[in-house]
């Protein structure tokens, strides 16, 4: 016979004998013995439930994930509301509105703020950025000219500029000329990297997403810039997570859904291109692309140069040496040499970094770039 327990748990007792028990009599199992037990035994805690059908002579409440049919009775409640109820009927409503049985932490313009850089937070500018000017060059028709001239390209009636993939090798400058473009065409930036926007919660990651495009749209003019974008935004094929389906599908219906009056363009980056679902490359999302190479001698120079302005230093240093002997090093990892001389100059008892330091500090980061590779090989 199948039993309910006090708590709502249903579950099944096996007899070797037939029984002459009915369905709600209340029954005492104690080990392998069954006897019906007085009705005062049964004293049901009443639950917190949600209205969902009321007929005249049923109404349709769920509680913890599950529906129950009680009686309609004589108390006053509607469709929706959060009511106290039991196996009687409706106890009391406690709430007009339906209570959500998972409490999901809310998405409002609080929680998109948290994407926003402030203006104050980005201090360079493109002579910070050192080298690679073509792709500078690139980046600025691409990006911030459509920024700009937003009323010129309209009466052309150019299709505009949605999104751009910058490509290539981490440590490259592609974050950093991201936010130096956002800062020069005065546009709110939203800095997204990929992780940050997947939510263990059914459908939040999408309204999520959905509450960002609209808070951009409302700017004058904006940037949204996904980091990493192949970490959310992968290819869907049968190996693919039902949530990642689903980023991706939101991320296609709100790059299609801007309204021509918007003034915003999407970044994403990227060191796998080949990962990204192919439908995000096609035309009117990310059918840009600008490739951040490995600098060449000429740019490590002006990398070198640019990343040590504002350091204390005793002129001149050698950076044509330095830049020579960094082939195939990233503007980040150039930029690194001068942590490692300013630790060198105070452990010399030096508030200033002189060439001495700086030599050092190219050595250590490329005996730590040698050994880096020496494990890859290892591990590989």
């Amino acid at each position: 016979m199948f039993i309910e327990a006090p708590n709502g748990q249903v579950s099944w007792i096996e007899t070797p004998e037939p029984v002459d028990y009915e369905a709600g009599d209340v029954i005492l199992v104690v080990g392998d013995k069954i006897e019906i037990a007085p009705k005062d035994l049964w004293k049901p805690e009443p639950w917190v439930a949600v209205v969902r059908i009321k007929k005249p002579d049923v109404t349709v409440v769920e509680f913890g994930g599950s529906t129950r049919i009680i009686p309609t009775n004589d108390v006053s409640y509607f469709v929706g509301n959060t009511v106290e109820a039991s196996l009687d009927g409706v106890i009391r409503v406690l709430d007009e509105k339906p209570m959500r049985f998972l409490d999901l932490p809310e998405v409002d313009d609080g929680a998109i703020e948290r994407f926003i850089v402030p203006d104050d937070a980005v201090s360079q500018s493109f002579e910070d950025f050192g080298g690679l000017k073509e792709v500078i060059d690139r980046a600025r028709e691409l990006i911030e000219t459509p920024l700009r001239n937003r009323e010129l390209l309209k009466r052309i009636k150019a299709r505009r500029v949605k999104g751009v993939l910058f490509t290539g090798e981490p440590g490259t400058g592609k974050t950093m000329l991201a936010r130096i473009i956002a800062r020069e065409a005065q546009a709110v930036f939203y800095q997204i990297k990929g992780p940050e926007v997947v939510s263990k919660w059914f459908g939040q990651s999408e309204e999520l997403l959905r509450k960002i495009f609209s808070h951009a749209e409302r700017q004058e003019s904006a940037i949204i810039f996904f980091d990493e974008i192949d970490s959310v935004a992968g290819k869907r094929d049968e190996e693919a997570h039902e949530a990642s389906k689903r980023l991706v599908a939101q991320l296609l219906t709100l790059m299609d859904g801007f309204s021509r009056e918007s003034d915003v363009v999407v970044i994403a980056t990227t060191n796998r291109p080949q990962d990204i679902d192919v439908a995000l490359r096609r035309p009117g999302r990310f059918d840009w692309e600008i490739n951040f190479p490995l600098p060449n001698r000429e740019d490590r120079e002006k990398i070198l140069a640019a990343s040590s302005r504002g350091l204390s230093k005793v002129d001149p240093l050698p950076h044509a040496l330095i830049a020579g002997r960094a082939e195939g090093w990233s503007g980040a990892a150039l930029a690194g040499i001068w942590t490692e001389a300013a630790l060198l100059a105070a452990v010399d008892g030096r508030d200033v970094i002189v060439a001495e330091d700086y030599i050092g500090g190219f050595e250590r980061v490329e005996a730590w770039r040698r050994q880096k590779e020496v494990n890859s090989a290892v591990n590989s």
